[in-house]
Order: C-alpha cells, then structure tokens, then sequence
C-alpha cells in the first residue's frame, strides 16, 4: 500500500502538471487549437519544451533521495522528493500578457479532455508503484511524475483529439444555423480577401455603403469560418433591415476561403492584395494567389470581381476572365491614357499630410472624376478606397456621393492610428499587423512628422517564410531613412533589423533592443517631448514571447 507522503508526492507532481496545461492552454488557444503549429511552437526554443528548472529540481531531489535511500523505515527521501516536485512544477513569472486565456465553450471541454487524461495518467501511476518493492516507490513516483509534467503540452494535444469527434458536431450544427439564418435574412454577400488591406477595406467599404444603404461588417478580424459564424448567429440573424453583408476571409492554407465561400455564397468577390504575408505557412506565392483566388472562383457567372491591378498576380486573376464583371481600380495608370484594358476607377494626384490623403478618382469609363480628401494615413490606403469605391458605384452610388462619404472615414483599429498625448507626444498605432508592402506607407507617415524625435518601435515582421531576414533587413534600411531612434523588441528575432539599421549608417547611439514591449513604452515616456512622435510597427502575440 501506498503511504500518505508517497500519495502527497503524486498530488504534487499531477496537480502541478493540471495547472501546466492550464497555462499552456493560452498558447494553444493562440495558435488556433491546431496541434501541428503548437507543437512547432514548442520545438521552437529548448525551454518550452524541456524547462531548466524542473529538470534540476528533479534531478538534485532524486540524487539525494537516492542517496539516503539505504535508510530504512526513513521518510526523508520522500520528503525531499515532495520538495523537488514543489520546487519543479512552481509556475515561472509569466512575464507580460497580452492576450489572456478565454474559457470559451471549446476551452472548457479541451481543458476537461486533458484532465481526464491526466488523472488517468496518474492513477495508472499509482497502481503501478504501488507494484514496485518499497524502497523503489518513492523514486518511481518522482520518475514518472515528472515524466507526466514535461509531457504536459501534449496533453492539450491529446485533449484536443479526443475532442475532435464532438468539436466536429458541434462545428457542423453551428456552421447549418449560419447558413440558414443568413438565408433568412438575404442579404447581398460582398466577400473580401488578400494577403494584407482586408479589413481596412471593409470597413472602408461598410461606411460608403451606410451612406446610402444599410451594411453590416464581419467585426474586428473575424475572418475565419467559424468567425464569420459567429457574426451570422449572434449579430447579422433576424436583422431584415440588413442590405450588405460584408464578409472579411482570411486563410492560412487552400481551401479555407472556399469552405468561407460556400457558406456565404458572395455575388461580389474583392481581392485586395497578394503577398508573402503567412508565406511561412503557404509555402509559395503562387499557393497564396490560388488561396485567394477562390473567392473568385466562388461567384457566381452574373457575380461581381474587384481587383486591384497594381498587383501582378492578382492582374493574372483579371486575365482568367471570370467572372463576366470585372471592375479593376489602379494607383498608378495615367488616368488620361485610356486603352482597352486601362482600370475601370484610377487614382492620381495623390498627396499626403498629417491631416490624410486627397486624390481624384477618375471612372474611365465613363470619364466622370471627383477629388477625394480622407482623413486615412498611408498611401496604400488609395488602393482600399478604390476597390471600396468601384462596388459602391456598381451598386448605383454616385461618384460624388462615395467621395463625400470618404471624407468621414475613420482608420481600422490599430491601423495607422494617429492620436496625441496630453503631452503633446504624437502616436501613430500600426501595431495589428506589418508586411513588406505596409512598413513602407507606415514610415513615410512617421517621416511626416519633422518637427521632433521620430521613434520606431517594432518587433519586425513574421510569417514571411526564407524571406523573413531579407524583408527584417529591409525594414532596418528603411527605417534608417525615416527614424532618429529605434527600439527593437525582442533580440534574437529582430538581429535582421539591426543589421539593416547598421548597414545604413544608424547611429548606434540611437538604437536600443529591449525584451518586452513595455520596457520600450517606459521609455519613450521618459524621453520623448511635445512635437515628438513614436510608430508602434506591429506587436506579436504572446507565442512570440522569448
């Protein structure tokens, strides 16, 4: 029979393993329940995955139990042992959170998957100690507990597939009340989708259409299916009133936008941009263009395609000649040489300020024009406008009214962002997201500001696949020319950018790399003034957190 401290040792070292997953659940919530890249995510450094100080907790208990084993009748070993595994499974300073555990539906039945597994684990542990000779059980025990412990983010894996039969049911009867109450309500579906710009043009295009109509947009980024789902069942069922259903798709692999495209079924497909965002995942920009493609291929042949021309491979779409209606919009064709094949809605004269952008927008079809003027930052925000624009007119709006609706745009959230501290300190928050083609537009609105310090605070760019160096070193090069400070967050992953900064001639002096991002903001609290200016270029999830 197993004694009390034996049982205690158990306790100890499977309660610790209980509240690892917990912990470890909030990574694998951000890596989207999928097993796969959250166990990239763990092979990623040593200490996810084999933590120093478990390991020498266990190891110095054991030893000294071990030890002290000849004693007999004596309870010290096990008492160091009980010790060891208190001092192992004794959670780390997480450090800065940014995004904390959700207990949603799904969280709750993943969490208690693994906890089964767990008490499992450790009754089928102490049935087997309770096998072994005496003098061996203590040993045993603290063996195969932390054995138990270190396995413990493959837990949630296993979890995660017990789950999977019931997560499938319960996705399929979610995914059929979607569909049946967006046919209900019937609205016109406008699909959006792109390697970046996506919600920036939705929101954009929601606001003109709410003009005129009544629009309702996907909200913040829900652009996966079960997110779209969610805006259909909790906000979009029952509302008659709604005109325009404006659905952001995003994908991480082939097929997603398509399983979006069959529930939805858009008449008017949007493609903004192809890119090397997420290239880490596709592999190549061609398995990028064909993911979005698929919106395209979803229309139906009366359907509406949008795109935006200045994009190579999205101009390849255009020549595929699906579907019949193709509205194309351009930032830089001459508006005045019209040719067969010249974009239907073009943008010239563009200029920036502090105050946003203006431009004209020339319909060469019909050869109507009118000046636009936006409070939006970012000259790849034209583009947004012009996709935006192109559908609001196909549905009957006048030129003139979208370009008075553009006036009182407002940026996406954390896109672009201008505002200004009681101090007098501009922000500029671009902290969703950063891609090659955005760091660009991003900088110059920094450089806009010349009567001061202009800080970059970034952790660079991710998911660009064998480009993300290269891309990293960019940014550094560019950042050179538009920043008198940097401060890089994180120092292994952003050594790209420091290596661009140097290369071009950036003062060291004026560079620093800090761990969290909160140390960054410290300082630029403490040594910015009024008439300064500080980008936040992206800010990565907790997952990227050394």
């Amino acid at each position: 029979m197993l004694d009390f401290l034996l049982i205690l040792l158990a306790v100890v070292w499977f309660g610790g393993t209980a509240a690892n997953v917990f912990r470890q659940a909030r990574y694998f919530q951000i890596e989207e329940y999928m097993g796969i890249r959250f166990i990239r995510w763990l092979a990623a450094q040593r200490d996810r995955w084999l933590p120093q100080r478990p390991v020498t907790a266990w190891l110095i208990g054991s030893l000294l139990a071990f030890a002290l084993a000849e004693s007999p009748g004596s309870a010290l070993p096990t008492l160091i042992l009980i010790a060891a595994a208190a001092g192992a499974v004794f959670p780390p300073p997480i450090g800065e959170v940014k995004k904390p555990f959700r207990a949603t539906a799904r969280a709750r039945r993943l969490l208690g998957a693994a906890f089964a597994l767990i008490g499992t684990a450790a009754l089928l542990v102490l049935l087997f100690t309770a096998a072994l000779p005496e003098r061996f059980q203590p040993l045993a025990l603290a063996a195969l507990g932390f054995l138990t412990f270190l396995s413990s983010p493959l837990v949630l894996v296993l979890g995660n597939l017990a789950m999977m039969p019931v997560e499938f049911v319960m996705r399929r009867r979610f995914v059929q009340h979607a569909r049946q109450a967006l046919a209900a309500v019937n609205p016109t579906v406008v699909g959006i989708t792109g390697s970046y710009g996506k919600t920036t043009t939705k929101v954009t295009l929601a606001h003109i259409l709410n003009g005129r109509f009544r629009a309702y947009p996907t909200p913040k980024s829900y652009n996966t299916l079960m997110g779209v789902c969610i805006a259909i069942n909790n906000d979009l069922a029952h509302d008659n009133s709604v005109d325009y259903f404006i659905v952001e798709m995003g994908a991480y692999v082939r097929g997603e936008i398509e399983q979006i495209c069959d529930l939805a079924h858009p008449r008017i497909g949007i493609v903004v941009e192809v890119g090397p965002q997420h290239l880490e995942r596709f592999g190549t920009l061609e398995n990028i263009a064909a993911a979005k493609y698929e919106i395209i291929k979803a229309l139906p042949p009366d359907g509406v395609g949008v795109f935006n021309w200045d994009n190579p491979h999205i101009r390849a779409m255009v020549a595929r000649g699906y579907p019949q209606t193709r509205l194309t919009v351009s930032r830089s064709v001459d508006p005045t040489d019209v040719t067969d094949g010249t974009p239907r809605f073009v943008a010239s004269a563009i200029r920036e300020t502090l105050q946003g952008l203006s431009f004209t927008v020339t319909d060469t079809l019909t050869g109507i024009f009118e000046d636009f003027v936006t409070p939006l930052l970012g000259e790849h925000n034209v583009t947004n406008i012009l996709l935006a624009a192109a559908v609001a007119v196909y549905e009957g709006m006048p030129l003139r009214e979208v370009a008075f609706r553009a006036r009182s745009l407002k940026p996406a959230e954390s896109r672009l962002v201008r505002s200004v501290t009681p101090e007098g300190i501009t922000i500029i928050n671009d902290a969703y997201s950063a891609n090659p083609v955005g760091i660009v537009y991003a900088l110059r609105v920094l450089s806009l500001h010349d009567a001061g310090k202009r800080l970059l605070i970034t952790p660079g760019m991710v998911e660009l696949g064998a480009l993300m160096d290269q891309e990293n070193r960019r940014l550094g090069e560019l950042a050179a020319q538009h920043a008198t400070d940097v401060i890089l967050v994180g120092e292994a992953r952003t050594t790209p950018i420091k290596e661009g900064l140097l290369a071009a001639n950036f003062s060291p002096d004026h560079l620093q790399v800090v761990r969290t991002l909160s140390e960054a903001v410290e300082w630029y609290k403490r040594n910015l003034s009024p008439g300064d200016a500080v980008l936040f270029l992206n800010d990565l999830p907790d997952t990227y957190s050394s």
